[in-house]
């Protein structure tokens, strides 16, 4: 894949997602990974937003968005499948003894996770789940979109986004016109 290079958005299912976190193991890592899933996915946060969060930055209601895109804050909110997952996460951070000085999301060290190694990781859980399609951080952004579009009013999606304007939150929401391809298709004519 060549850098630059723009594809369509590939929005992951929710089956293709609980495959993902079906692959997460059941230690310290494993429960890190699948809160930093599920935060992805649930939150609609860009990978320099997540990796930027603190414990102090995230209660069982919000996540609390420092600096986003263009040095702007936000509050996203948290349901509560999510917010149960990341408690179980701050719970094992504690018991190895990481504070509120370490980002969130971090090694068992509490060194900074980068970019790249969150990339790989999900490409490695998505090979391991069976999952065809390019599991990617920005994906799981488009994935909120999409589904947050399906039921929420398109303005609410973009305060969740971060984004200053209705144009760019709708190249995010753009491709659930594909459904009505489907709808047409399937009409009855009788």
């Amino acid at each position: 894949m060549k850098r630059g290079t723009t594809y369509p958005a590939e929005i992951l299912t929710t089956d293709e997602i609980r495959q993902l976190l079906a692959c997460c193991t059941s230690g310290s890592l494993g429960l890190r990974n699948k809160a930093l899933i599920m935060v992805l996915w649930r939150c609609g946060l860009r990978i320099s937003e997540l990796l930027d969060l603190r414990a102090c930055d995230i209660t069982p209601e919000s996540v609390r968005v420092l600096h986003g895109k263009g040095d702007k804050a936000r509050t996203v909110g948290v349901d509560s499948e999510t917010a149960a997952v990341v408690g179980q996460w701050l719970e094992r951070r504690r018991s190895l003894g990481l504070s509120g000085r370490q980002p969130l999301f971090c090694n068992l060290k509490g060194e900074p996770l980068h970019t790249n190694a969150v990339r790989e990781l999900l490409k490695r859980l998505a090979a391991k789940a069976g999952v065809a399609k390019r599991v990617h951080p920005h994906g799981f952004r488009h994935t909120f979109a999409a589904h947050a579009a399906k039921q929420l009013p398109i303005h609410y999606v973009q305060q969740a986004l971060g984004h200053s304007s209705l144009e760019v939150t709708s190249r995010y929401v753009n491709h659930l016109g594909s459904e009505a391809v489907v709808a047409v298709a399937g009409l009855s004519w009788e």
